[in-house]
């Protein structure tokens, strides 16, 4: 892939992380949404991740363990989260998806979910700008 391929795929990458970050602060309007609050936050900030990892041409396993993923992306990249948020938002991938033996996500937890996947983003976003990449 060229660089400019990779720079559009990657860019991408980031906008469907936005489109999902979105989705998830409308769900988190919506009375009795936490769980998709949580589930929308996992794939932003997956996404995100993905996007860096697209834009440096590195290849990645089919995972929703973000800090696998984030082993993956460069040192210089911001992290946006420390493993602790990436091992924590990585739960949700299961958790909010599918039936099991843990309890609902709470409202709190969504939020918190939410602003993490946030903190992913921007990171990645701004290291997207540093590097004089639109995000269009």
């Amino acid at each position: 892939m060229s660089e400019s391929e990779a720079a559009a795929e990657a860019r991408r990458w980031l906008r469907y992380a936005l489109d999902d970050l979105e989705i998830a602060g409308q769900m988190a309007r919506e009375a009795g949404r936490p769980r998709y609050v949580c589930w929308f936050s996992q794939q932003a900030a997956e996404k995100a991740l993905k996007a860096a990892l697209v834009l440096e041409d590195i290849e990645f396993p089919y995972t929703h363990d973000l800090r696998r993923l984030r082993n993956l992306v460069p040192g210089a990249w911001p992290a946006g989260a420390g493993p602790d948020i990436l091992a924590r938002l990585t739960e949700w991938g299961a958790e909010s998806r599918y039936p099991g033996d843990w309890p609902e996500p709470t409202t709190q937890e969504a939020a918190q979910a939410q602003a993490d996947a946030w903190a992913v983003y921007d990171s990645i976003a701004a290291e997207f700008g540093r590097r004089g990449l639109s995000l269009e």
